[in-house]
């Protein structure tokens, strides 16, 4: 008799984890407590477009499903600066042919559950996890319509209810030593949009994630298939300017108008998305444990949420199921030895790409219009070309280098970072950076 698993959440990285379990013969069920979202119309402005990169899509191909999800995706070969002066400067990301795929959070979800249905995973919508019996391993859902009952007993169960996850604070209740930390930065986010051309046309440069860094905030504007730009502003929620201080049409309007000029020409309907659509805090969360024997584990945001400044954290969720996967391939059934593993292995990574995640903020609002930055940067990419076996900068690391594990890459950044703020202290360096004795000068670093 095959295990029944039950995973909390519907989401993508739950959704994704039903395809791998169901595949390997394991009966799955899904239940959500929202809406079934390809029927009933979940209110926009909360969802920031997700940028798919090579962790992910390693797992959508083992999968099988990658080719399902191309359809959905542009490609983004680097990022488009916007410079406060109306200037415009474009920075590749990694080498030649390497990219990200702007895909929309809820058109991948909607797929991924079509995906799981079609793998015979049975998913379940409106019902809300109450709480865990964890004597017995009994589910307790609500129904969000009609308020009656329902409890489950499976074999597994996985919590993969996102940053705010259920399932884990009924874990947390009832765990004596459980550890658990949350971070909220002091900036927000809030959907806007900048719609197509006249004939379905991309008003900015469809290939590439725009960027407009303003020192402490930034707008970016990643596209959609149908000629349109998803863009989030990340902002602080007080102070001057801020979310609090943009307190009518009129300040909204003049403010984009002279902060992000070329933007607001595009977004004609500025005032009414910045009024009507959510303003959302951005939480980083570390827990531990986070596994029961073999009969629970979380996954994803509920075990590690990050915020998206590195454009990983569904990358990262789904490169939570490829690492149980590979550990099923390992251990056949036995899920005191495959979830254990997992824990071992996956929370090092977690809390390494929280980390990363938040350092790299800085980065895109801040220093990447900085010119002794990018001058530190055209080195880096310049060594790295002549010795790629010796280093891999830190961001194609973590996006393009599946094989690297996040706390390696942390690691490996952080001994990076040092060498070259060494290169940077050298008098006159912006006329001698392309001088053999920098080489030099990195590899003997290297060598020690």
């Amino acid at each position: 008799m095959s295990k029944k698993i039950t995973i909390i959440g519907a989401g993508l990285v739950g959704s994704l984890l039903s395809i791998y379990l169901s595949k390997r013969g394991y009966r799955v069920s899904i239940y959500e407590r929202r809406p079934d979202m390809r029927k009933a119309s979940i209110s926009a402005g909360r969802s920031i477009n997700l940028a798919l990169s090579d962790r992910g899509i390693k797992a959508l191909e083992e999968v099988g499903i990658m080719d399902d999800i191309r359809k959905i995706a542009i490609p983004m070969h680097g990022r488009q600066m916007h410079n406060a002066d109306g200037s415009s400067a474009y920075q590749a990301y990694g080498k030649d042919g390497q990219y990200i795929n702007s895909v929309s959070r809820g058109e991948l979800n909607r797929k991924l559950m079509d995906l799981a249905e079609a793998n015979n995973v049975d998913i379940f919508f409106n019902q809300k996890c109450e709480y865990i019996n964890w004597q017995n391993n009994e589910i307790h859902f609500s129904n969000m319509n009609d308020r009656s009952t329902l409890s489950v007993v499976p074999d597994l169960i996985f919590g993969s209810d996102g940053a705010y996850s259920a399932a884990r604070l009924t874990h947390q209740l009832h765990h004596d030593r459980f550890q658990y930390q949350q971070y909220y930065i002091d900036f927000g986010y809030k959907e806007l949009t900048i719609p197509a051309g006249e004939n379905g046309e991309f008003l900015l440069e469809k290939n590439a994630l725009h960027i407009w860094p303003r020192g402490n905030y930034m707008l970016i504007a990643l596209p959609n298939l149908d000629g349109s730009f998803t863009c989030t502003l990340f902002f602080p929620f007080e102070g001057e300017p801020s979310f609090q201080s943009l307190d009518n049409t009129e300040k909204v309007r003049n403010f984009f108008n002279n902060t992000f000029a070329d933007a607001s020409r595009l977004m004609p309907t500025l005032e009414t998305d910045f009024f009507q659509n959510a303003t959302s805090s951005l939480v980083t969360v570390k827990c531990y444990p986070w596994i029961r024997e073999d009969k629970f584990a979380l996954i994803g945001d509920a075990a590690h949420a990050i915020v998206p400044f590195f454009g990983q954290g569904m990358n990262c969720g789904f490169e939570d199921c490829s690492v149980l996967n590979g550990l099923m391939h390992k251990h056949k059934d036995n899920w005191e030895k495959i979830l254990a593993e997992y824990q071992a292995l996956r929370k090092p990574d977690g809390d390494a790409i929280a980390d990363l995640a938040l350092n790299n903020f800085v980065e895109m609002r801040d220093k990447v219009a900085d010119p002794k930055f990018l001058l530190q940067k055209k080195i880096e990419a310049a060594f790295s070309k002549k010795y790629p076996d010796k280093w891999i900068p830190a961001y194609s690391q973590v996006t393009f280098s599946p094989h690297i594990r996040y706390s390696d890459a942390l690691k490996n950044g952080k001994r990076q970072e040092s060498i070259m703020q060494q290169v940077m202290a050298m008098a006159g360096i912006e006329e001698k950076w392309e001088d053999t004795s920098i080489d030099d000068l990195i590899l003997q670093q290297l060598n020690h």
